[in-house]
This record gives C-alpha cells, sequence and structure tokens, in this order.
C-alpha cells in the first residue's frame, strides 16, 4: 500500500505548485503584453515620421527616393542611432532604481540623459554638414550623395528635439506610464502627414520639406511630454528638475550609456555598410533603392517588435529593482513567447503579400520587381530580429550593453559582413547576398545572446543591481568598478 499511496501523495502536492507557477506566468505574459501593446504605438508612430517621409518624397523620383534613403540611413547610423543608443542606458539606470523605489534618481538620471545627448548632437550636426564629401569619398553617385547630404542639413534640427524626446520617452517606459506617450506620438503623427505632404507637394520643397516637419514634429511630441511631466501627478516623486547630480551620475550613466549606444550602432552600421556596398554595383540607383526599401521594411518591423522588448527591458529592471529575481525570469520568458507568436505572423503576412507590398515606395516597375524577388530573404530576416530586438531589450534592462556590444562585432563584422561580401562579388547574388550575409550576422547574435539568458543567474543579477543603485558612490569614486 505504501508504494502506491506515496507517488499519489507526491503527485496531489505538486499538482498546486505547478497550477502557481503556471498561473504566475500567464500573469506576466499579460503584464508584459499590456505594456508591449501601446509602447508599439509609440515605436510606429515615431519611426513612422521618418517612413512616411521616405514614402512621399519617394513618388517624385527615383532619384529622390534614393537620395532620402540613403539620407535617412546616414541620419540613423551617425545621429538618432546615436541618441537612441545612449539613452539606453536609462532603461537599466531608471528601470531598476524604479523598482527599488528609488523615485528621485529617475529624474535626475534623465536630466543627466537629456544634458550630455544635447552636448553630444553639436558634434554629430557637424558631421553632417560635411556628409556631402563623405558619401562621394564612399563612392556613391554624386546625385544621390548631394540629396542625402541636402536632407540631412535641414534635419539638424530634429537632431536636438530628438534628445530631448529619448530621454523623456525612458523616463515614462522606466514608469510604465505608456499613456501620456501614446496620445503625443500619435497626436505628432497626425500632424506630420498632412504638414509634410504640402511642403513636399503643394510648396514643392522636396526632401527639404521632408527634414523640416520631422523636426517640428519631433520638438512638438517633446514639449507635449515635458509639460505632462511638469503637471501631472504621477510625475509628482519621480520628477525631473535641474539638479547638480547631473555631475555625479556622469560616470554611471556612460558606463551603460557607450556600450549601449554600441549596441545599437554597431547593428544599424551594418546596415549603413551594406547600403554604401549597394551603391558599388552595376545598377547603383536600383540596388541602393531595393536594399533601402527593405531596410525601411525592416526598420519599421524593428519598431513594431521594439514594443516587446521595451515591455521585457521594463518588466526586467523593474523587477531586478525590486529584489525579485524569479518576477525578471518569467518577464524574460514572456517576451520570448510573445515575439516568437509575432515573428511569425509578420514574416507570413509580408510573404504572401510579395507582389503587392513594394508599391507602398515605389511605382517603378524594374524596382518592385527586385523587391518581390528579395521578400523571402527579407522574411528570415525579420523572423530572426524578433527574436533578436526582444533578447536586446532584456540585455538592456539587466545591464549587459557591454556583452550586447561584443556580440554584435562578432555576428556582423566577423562573420555577417564578409559573408554578404562573398556571396555578393563573389557569387555575384548582389543586393541578395549582401542581404543575405546581414541574415547570417542576426542568426548569429540571436542564438549567443539566447544562450547568455539562458544560462543566467537572476539571483545574483538582483543582488548587483540593489548594490549598484543603493551604493552608487562606489560607481563614482571607484576606478575599478567594471
Amino acid at each position: 500500500m505504501k508504494s502506491i499511496e506515496a507517488p499519489l501523495l507526491v503527485k496531489i502536492t505538486k499538482q498546486p505548485e505547478e497550477e502557481e507557477k503556471e498561473k504566475i506566468r500567464w500573469l506576466k505574459m499579460k503584464k508584459v503584453a499590456s505594456m508591449a501593446a501601446p509602447m508599439v504605438a509609440v515605436n510606429m508612430s515615431q519611426f513612422l515620421l521618418q517612413a512616411t517621409s521616405t514614402m512621399i518624397v519617394g513618388h517624385r523620383s527615383e532619384l529622390s527616393l534614393a537620395g532620402i534613403a540613403l539620407g535617412s540611413s546616414f541620419a540613423n547610423v551617425t545621429g538618432f542611432g546615436v541618441l537612441f543608443g545612449l539613452s539606453g542606458a536609462l532603461e537599466t539606470l531608471c528601470g531598476q532604481a524604479f523598482g527599488a523605489e528609488q523615485y528621485h534618481k529617475l529624474g535626475s538620471y534623465t536630466f543627466t540623459s537629456m544634458i550630455f545627448l544635447l552636448i553630444i548632437s553639436f558634434p554629430i550636426s557637424i558631421l553632417w554638414m560635411f556628409m556631402n564629401q563623405i558619401l562621394i569619398l564612399l563612392h556613391q553617385d554624386p546625385q544621390v550623395a548631394e540629396l542625402a547630404a541636402f536632407y540631412c542639413i535641414w534635419l539638424i534640427p530634429a537632431l536636438f528635439g530628438y534628445s530631448i524626446l529619448e530621454s523623456l520617452v525612458r523616463y515614462f517606459q522606466s514608469q510604465s506610464l505608456i499613456s501620456p506617450m501614446v496620445l503625443s506620438s500619435l497626436a505628432a503623427l497626425c500632424f506630420h502627414v498632412p504638414f509634410c505632404w504640402v511642403l513636399v507637394h503643394t510648396f514643392d520643397f522636396g526632401v527639404r520639406g521632408a527634414a523640416v516637419s520631422i523636426g517640428v514634429s519631433y520638438w512638438l511630441n517633446a514639449v507635449f511630454l515635458w509639460v505632462y511631466m511638469k503637471h501631472s501627478r504621477a510625475c509628482v516623486a519621480t520628477r525631473i528638475s535641474m539638479s547638480k547630480d547631473v555631475f555625479l551620475h556622469t560616470k554611471i550613466f556612460f558606463h551603460f550609456a557607450v556600450p549601449s549606444a554600441m549596441m545599437c550602432c554597431l547593428e544599424w552600421l551594418a546596415f549603413e555598410v551594406i547600403t554604401l556596398l549597394s551603391g558599388l554595383l552595376p545598377n547603383s540607383k536600383l540596388e541602393t533603392s531595393v536594399i533601402s526599401i527593405c531596410l525601411t521594411t525592416s526598420s519599421l518591423h524593428y519598431n513594431l517588435v521594439n514594443g516587446i522588448g521595451d515591455a521585457a527591458s521594463t518588466n526586467v529592471a523593474n523587477e531586478l529593482g525590486a529584489g525579485n529575481p524569479l518576477g525578471a525570469r518569467d518577464s524574460a520568458s514572456a517576451a520570448i513567447i510573445i515575439a516568437a507568436v509575432e515573428s511569425v505572423v509578420v514574416s507570413s503576412t509580408l510573404f504572401l503579400s510579395r507582389n503587392v507590398w513594394p508599391y507602398a515606395y515605389s511605382n517603378v516597375e524594374e524596382v518592385t520587381r527586385y523587391v518581390t524577388e528579395i521578400t523571402p530573404i527579407l522574411c528570415i530576416s525579420i523572423l530572426m530580429d524578433s527574436f533578436l530586438t526582444v533578447l536586446s531589450g532584456i540585455v538592456r534592462g539587466t545591464g549587459w550593453q557591454k556583452i550586447g556590444a561584443y556580440v554584435n562585432i562578432a555576428s556582423y563584422y566577423i562573420i555577417g559582413i564578409p559573408i554578404g561580401l562573398l556571396l555578393c562579388f563573389h557569387l555575384h547574388l548582389n543586393g541578395k547576398g549582401l542581404w543575405t550575409g546581414l541574415v547570417s550576422g542576426s542568426t548569429l547574435q540571436t542564438l549567443i545572446l539566447s544562450l547568455v539568458i539562458g544560462f543566467t543567474n537572476w539571483t545574483k543579477e538582483a543582488n548587483k543591481a540593489r548594490e549598484r543603485i543603493f551604493d552608487e558612490k562606489v560607481w563614482r569614486h571607484d576606478p575599478l568598478v567594471n
């Protein structure tokens, strides 16, 4: 009798535990999804400011499409990508500080980010003023290079607005205050589309009108969030104000900001390299246009899935700051599951509509036919990017930006780009070969980050987060802190 009853007893006692674990996983998935959905709206609205500008200008001519696409790509890598990456430090600092209930630090961390991002915008602006010469040195078509440089010069005011906007977005995101960001970003987008159309087509300002419209929209978005932060009761404990702490937080901010920027910029730079290489191919305007369309579509998807990555980053950071390692692990797992579902839906939809969606960018038959041919490779890229974006969000929430930067270097610059060069120039696959190289890099990066997160000691990471938030003086005075 004992040999029969004992197993039954074990089964009965284990069942409630399994049910409780399943309930916790479901709750975490709902929590991540409830934040991811509105963050998708925020990210998509911001991205569509540039994407709609490309579409509006692109219908003027193939030259206009190539010029604004190259200019946007260069501006994203050397400017917006740098600022976006640097502000990623706030996902670790503000997210963990909020979880640890150190609310006063959110305002001072965010103010630090604003000041340094504005300062960094000045040398970026100077670089953009010489972009025409840089692109010509890189053997780009002189007409396309001139148009791209003209676009970026008029885009400089947007750079400073973006510095304020991205810092505020991370500030609200860390507190899960998503509603004001959704309202402000949607309002900015609704303003931008007709305004851009009028400037580009009615007043015939071309790429200049698109750049001005983007700048005005970024500043409107930033002003709205700033006013909300100053007057909302939800921000009383975390309110941003001018403080000398901007100097006290400098070391810890750049400790995360620099590798965070490297994570972002190294990946974006890989895509920029591919775009530049496409300009060296025999039919350069066609190849550049097609690669730029693929890049814009991939970026569109990135901003879709990045909402899930942002939700993962925030929830993981909050849980680690609160000293809850199991909550951090479950939040990471929930985000990965949601990303898996999203990747299948998006890649399948894109493949099934491969004969239709290219017309959103161009009416030139040669361009749309080439885009249709490269769509299957693009679908695989989107599949990998879904996982990669969420894994990168978990990395930022945990504070592993250095690991992410090293993995980027290995994946794209040691593996991905060399494979792309081999397929493009030696096997004569042209743009298809270049994009296949990127897919191989993102696949390797996804596998490595999956292994890193899979073997994580979450208890150790929670302890490190608590020590970081409550004993920040170590970061200011100890030169050996890693």
